[in-house]
C-alpha cells in the first residue's frame, strides 16, 4: 500500500514495515494499525519506535483521545503507565523503580498541546533477566505490541 504524500496530507509516514505483523487497534468506528521498528539494544536497554498508522499515515494523538477532548497530561505518559501495568513482571526494577522510558518521536511544537504530535513514540526497557532469558526476542517484542495496542484504545476511553 503506498500512502499519500505527507506534504498533502500534512501527516508523517510509518518510519518502515514493522517488525511484526500490525496489529488493528479500533478506536470508536476507526480502524488503525499499530507496528514498531525491530528492536535495538542500547546499553542494558531494548529500544524501539511505536507507531500508529492509517491509510493517511501517522496521525496526530488527538484522532486517538476521548470523544470529549484530550486530558490535559501528555500521551506518552498514559502510554508509559500502561506499558508498565501490561508488561508488570517483565520488566526490571532498580532501586524500586521500573526500568521503562517512553517519549514522543517528535516533539510538540507547543508544549502545552501535547497531543498535537505524531501518534509515535520511543520506548525503553530493561528486562527482568529470568523473564528475559524464558522468551524468545519476537515473543518479547509482540508482548509490547499488544500492550501497546491496548494503551492507544484506552486512550480513547480516557
Amino acid at each position: 500500500m503506498e500512502l499519500p504524500d505527507p506534504a498533502s496530507t500534512g501527516r508523517l509516514p510509518p518510519p518502515g514495515p514493522s517488525y511484526l505483523r500490525e496489529h488493528e487497534a479500533r478506536i470508536g468506528d476507526r480502524a488503525f494499525r499499530v507496528g514498531m521498528t525491530r528492536p535495538a539494544q542500547a546499553d542494558e536497554w531494548w529500544v524501539a519506535i511505536l507507531w500508529v498508522t492509517d491509510d493517511e499515515g501517522i496521525p496526530p494523538f488527538t484522532d486517538l483521545a476521548s470523544p470529549s477532548g484530550p486530558p490535559p497530561d501528555p500521551p506518552a505518559g498514559r502510554i508509559g503507565t500502561a506499558l508498565a501495568g501490561g508488561l508488570s513482571g517483565m520488566i526490571l526494577e532498580d532501586e524500586g523503580r521500573l526500568q521503562i522510558r517512553v517519549g514522543p518521536v517528535v516533539p510538540a511544537a507547543d508544549p502545552s498541546r501535547p497531543w498535537r504530535t505524531p501518534a509515535i513514540v520511543r520506548a525503553a526497557f530493561r528486562w527482568e533477566p529470568a523473564r528475559a532469558a524464558t522468551l524468545r526476542p519476537n515473543e518479547i517484542a509482540n508482548e509490547v505490541l499488544t500492550v501497546f495496542r491496548r494503551a492507544i484504545e484506552g486512550l480513547h476511553r480516557s
